[in-house]
């Protein structure tokens, strides 16, 4: 038997004693409230859904969709999980290891103007070494200012925003080109395609080929005629 649960529906869990020793998340803004109701719970703010064993949690509403999908395919492969997917005219099941969070969008919330104006360089220069020293220079902050800056607004480290920025734009590479993996791998940064599968296993779970197989499914299906 499975159980599972959507956004704050994970507190229900919690509260039964489902989550103790699990593995769990729910909607970012509500984790540090779950950590205190299920202490003994391993919590993870960032995957869009999480399974441990037969205990299920999601994080916001929408992400309830990828969940279920996932169980579809658990139960009936994932010919039928993107059949489904297309008629709740979902583009792609999203892998449960996606994080909750886009990577550009984190950037722009932050109120020092020089970081928000960060973001549209980075993203024309991500096939660059984009290190520490690189972006302080940018901005105009000594390494050691900057790293410490950007880590307090954005809660993560700079090498880790690159690498979800080089991730989010590879995806959409994959979803809407025909460019070959050797082309995208460059283009994004990660130097060969081993490295770019790599960061796209730790990341969302899934490997570039499967993704893109995953969406062209998608894109490709037939068009279903309208009746006059």
């Amino acid at each position: 038997r499975r159980i599972g649960s959507v956004c704050t529906g994970a507190m229900l869990l919690a509260r039964a004693g489902l989550l103790d020793g699990r593995r769990a998340t729910t909607h970012w803004n509500w984790c540090e409230v779950l950590i205190r109701r299920a202490p003994r719970a391993r919590v993870d703010p960032d995957p869009i859904f999480v399974r441990d064993k037969n205990i299920y949690t999601s994080a916001g509403v929408t992400a309830g969709m990828d969940l279920a999908l996932a169980l579809v395919e658990e139960d009936h492969g994932s010919r039928l999980a993107l059949q489904v997917a297309r008629n709740l005219v979902l583009y792609l099941r999203r892998p449960g290891g996606q994080s909750q969070f886009s990577a550009a969008l984190s950037l722009q919330l932050t109120d020092r103007k020089p970081l928000r104006e960060l973001e549209a360089w980075v993203l024309d220069n991500l096939n660059k070494p984009l290190t520490v020293p690189v972006l302080a220079q940018r901005v105009a902050m000594s390494p050691r200012n900057f790293a410490r800056v950007f880590t307090k607004e954005l809660k993560t480290t700079p090498a880790k925003f690159v690498e979800r920025l080089r991730v989010e734009t590879a995806r959409r590479r994959l979803e809407e080109s025909q460019n070959s993996m050797e082309s995208i791998a460059s283009e994004c940064g990660f130097g060969n395609v081993n490295s770019m599968r790599n960061v796209f296993q730790r990341a969302l779970r899934i490997a570039p080929g499967q993704y893109r197989r995953h969406f062209r499914h998608v894109k490709n299906r037939p068009k279903a005629r309208i009746k006059r």
